[in-house]
């Protein structure tokens, strides 16, 4: 049978086809340890959280994040405390943790990886 090799290069060829680029996002602008304590405030983190390095009210109804960049692992032991995972928490919660009693704040992706870098310093 001549078809299988004939196939074999079809396949080949349509494989080794150089896919569309995919746009990529824009790196996140480098933030200044002031713009996170900044944001912090502003959409008032430290009324539910013990947040060192900011001013103000200090909150105990969410654990405080104290040290939250020596813990492997965030809400509740089930998802990698990484800087991805962090910000994405703190956009939307319930999408790392359907429990989670923190309501989703309106902040931007730019904004919570701001705020996770800041977090992330915290050891």
């Amino acid at each position: 049978m001549k078809r299988a090799p004939v196939l074999l290069l079809l396949l080949t060829v349509a494989c080794n086809r150089e896919q569309p680029a995919k746009p990529q996002a824009a790196a996140p602008a480098a933030s200044s340890r002031a713009d996170a304590r900044q944001l912090i405030v502003q959409y008032g983190c430290n009324v539910c959280h013990v947040i060192p390095g900011i001013e103000g009210a200090q909150g105990s109804l969410g654990p405080s994040l104290a040290g939250v960049a020596s813990r492997p692992m965030l809400s509740e032991g089930n998802v990698q405390n990484t800087p991805a995972n962090l910000a994405q928490f703190i956009r939307n919660p319930a999408s790392l943790n359907p429990q989670s009693s923190m309501p989703p704040i309106g902040i931007s992706d730019a904004e919570a990886q701001t705020i996770a870098g800041y977090l992330l310093t915290l050891e």
